[in-house]
């Protein structure tokens, strides 16, 4: 009996394969399973090859697995054109071909009849494919299923049923979900056909071993996104304001936060575009209330001048920024990290804000509260960088993760009686950016205090916000908002627990460096690496400014060689680490992957092992030393 699931639902954009993914994996961790999910969707709203890959295990899942072992095929309902000359194929067939590849040996198939034609299954040779890789085949006409029974959209029910009766799951957890959700009729066809479907299933010379896995949870979990994290870290802190434009795949924080804040006291704006979005969130952090905006790629290209701007006033805001395949739109929904340098980089002049790149669920939680916490501490923006593959993925979480203080109060605002103590000029201005602050964080006041009256302006300004280019002045101002930086790394450094992630064991002497979403994935090639009697840890950076040095500095000094696994064709963390710690470029070795699918464990395994032999790894990555070949 296997210990993990592998299953993909695929089918066409409108077809309800992510609804229908969700409750599926709703049920195997209501039945005591964890759980990881990966989406694949194309950038249209109907029709297009989509799938959703859902593995469960009885213990805690962090990636995806290798390939995967039983696919439900409801072929794509909304095909332009179901023709092989067509200029994308045939579309209709893409939810069955375009899967056999990743598909294990000894894995399941359930293809829909009523879709999926026969004859054209015979001419791709599903049959031969089958024998040769030990595949057990089911076709059933689900559509006709679900019309006997209901309505032919209630074809992915029926395709629920078939999977439970080949699986020996229970389908207790299915009917709970299902009469939760659906009332009348709508709930007892539902309900039929999910039984019907299963007897069904139970007609099958079954000749497959493979099982779901049966599990327990040892407290109570909740099935989570990294954008749920987000937003629930953003309201946990105190956030009361954003506004945004949608686009993916940021709209879903966008869409989370819009639902939540009212029920808050807070407040959501779409508007027309990004700049609008990030000069609103600005100013309403200016008036005093905790704010945030995001966008991906594209968008956060707009949002370039006003980030310069809340650098410049030292403005406390929190930005989103969701990585995509670019450049301009370039692959809308599929993930990528090469916006890391326009993330650290965008705006005009020398860069003064804090990025984080959290790599799951528990730290797109916590980094976003110490984002909030950092920009509002050191009035400056902070950024939250992550990717499609963070934005959609859904994992397991314990709920008691989440039991801890909500923030309500607002950092680094001085009272009314406190501005009476503070520094003034003559004329009774505050004075907002004085040069002698040690940590370089000057306190502001919010307008209409009595005795905060200042001038907040894009132009260089001296203590009372009056333009100034004088030589002197703009030395003195431009130290100190740097003294920011220095002073926010301390206080990371200080953190009882850090946000870089170590894995393996501490006295490996080689090692793999990455960020982000890559993370968990690269955490099990370690255990993989490790069990084959290779000598390797990891370390995942979160921190990318201020960069974590110290850490870093140890973790590479501690081993001979280090791979950096990312996904970008330019080796941008790998270039910004040489950046910080140039010392260490002859150990570093890229392994990098950029076409809009992210790593499999094997596949950093591959890259690990082919490090030194002098040849590229099988399929779409590249090994690229930092020093050349």
């Amino acid at each position: 009996m296997t210990q993990t699931l592998m299953w993909r639902i695929a089918g066409g954009s409108g077809d309800g394969i992510d609804s229908t993914s969700q409750n599926f994996a709703k049920a195997l961790m209501r039945s005591g399973l964890h759980i990881f999910t990966h989406r694949h969707y194309p950038s249209r709203i109907r029709g297009g090859h989509t799938y959703v890959e859902v593995r469960a295990g009885e213990q805690r899942v962090r990636s995806r697995g290798d390939g995967f072992n039983f696919l439900l095929s409801l072929g794509d309902s909304f095909a332009r054109n179901p023709s092989e000359d067509a200029y994308y194929g045939n579309e209709q067939l893409k939810p069955l071909t375009e899967h056999l590849d990743d598909l294990n040996e000894g894995g399941v198939i359930v293809y829909d009849t009523g879709l999926i034609d026969e004859e054209d299954v015979a001419e791709i040779g599903l049959e031969e494919r089958a024998e040769k890789n030990d595949w057990h085949v089911y076709p059933i006409d689900l559509r006709a299923l679900a019309r006997e029974h209901g309505r032919e959209v209630m074809r992915n029910t029926a395709g629920i049923g078939i999977t439970a009766a080949l699986l020996d799951m229970d389908t207790s957890y299915f009917e709970e979900l299902i009469t939760e959700a659906m009332t009348g009729e709508t709930r007892d066809q539902n309900l039929d056909i999910l039984d019907r479907a299963y007897e069904r299933g139970r007609e099958f010379d079954i000749t497959h071993d493979l099982r779901a896995p049966s599990g327990e949870h040892d407290s109570e979990m909740a099935m989570l996104s990294g954008s749920n994290a987000i937003a629930y870290g953003a309201l946990d802190e105190g956030c009361r304001f954003i506004a945004g434009y949608p686009m993916t795949p940021w709209t879903d924080v966008f869409t989370i936060m819009s639902q939540n804040l009212p029920h808050f006291g807070g407040i959501s704006e779409q508007v027309e575009d990004e700049i609008a979005a990030a000069s609103l969130a600005i100013g309403a952090s200016h008036a005093g209330a905790k704010a945030m905006s995001g966008s991906a790629g594209g968008g956060f290209a707009l949002m370039s001048e006003p980030l310069g701007l809340a650098e410049m006033t030292e403005t406390p805001v929190v930005l989103v920024e969701a990585m995509r395949a670019g450049p301009s739109t370039g692959m809308p929904t599929k993930p990528e990290q090469a916006d890391l340098e326009h993330v650290l980089y965008t705006s005009q002049g020398d860069s003064c804000r804090v990025v984080f790149a959290p790599a799951n669920v528990r730290e797109a939680y916590d980094q976003t509260r110490k984002a909030f916490e950092l920009a509002y501490g050191y009035n400056l923006p902070a950024i939250v960088v992550y990717d499609q593959k963070v934005q959609g993925e859904l994992r397991t979480v314990p709920t008691d993760f989440f039991d801890r203080e909500a923030t309500a109060g607002m950092e680094g605002v001085l009272s009314e009686d406190e501005l009476t103590e503070a520094a003034h000029d003559a004329a009774g201005k505050f004075q907002r950016y004085r040069h002698d602050v040690e940590d370089g964080s000057n306190p502001r006041s919010i307008p209409g205090q009595e005795g905060g009256r200042h001038l907040a302006t894009g132009n260089e300004s001296m203590e009372v916000g009056h333009i100034s280019e004088s030589p002197d002045n703009r030395v003195a101002q431009m130290d100190r908002r740097m003294r920011k930086l220095s002073s926010i790394r301390e206080e990371l450094d200080e953190m009882e627990s850090s946000h870089q992630t170590y894995h393996g064991p501490a006295d490996a002497d080689r090692a793999i460096l990455v960020w982000g979403s890559q993370q968990d994935t690269v955490f099990e090639a370690v255990d993989r690496l490790n069990a084959r009697g290779e000598s390797v840890k990891a370390l995942g950076v979160s921190d990318l400014m201020p960069y974590p040095k110290t850490e870093v500095t140890a973790f590479l000094e501690s081993v001979e060689e280090c791979l950096v696994v990312e996904m970008n064709a330019t080796a941008q963390f790998r270039g910004l680490t040489q950046k910080e710690l140039g010392r260490f470029g002859p150990k570093l070795t890229s392994l990098l992957k950029y076409d809009g699918e992210p790593f499999e464990p094997r596949e950093i395994v591959s890259g690990f092992e082919e490090m030194n032999s002098g040849t590229q790894p099988e399929g779409n990555m590249r090994l690229e030393p930092a020093t050349g070949d």
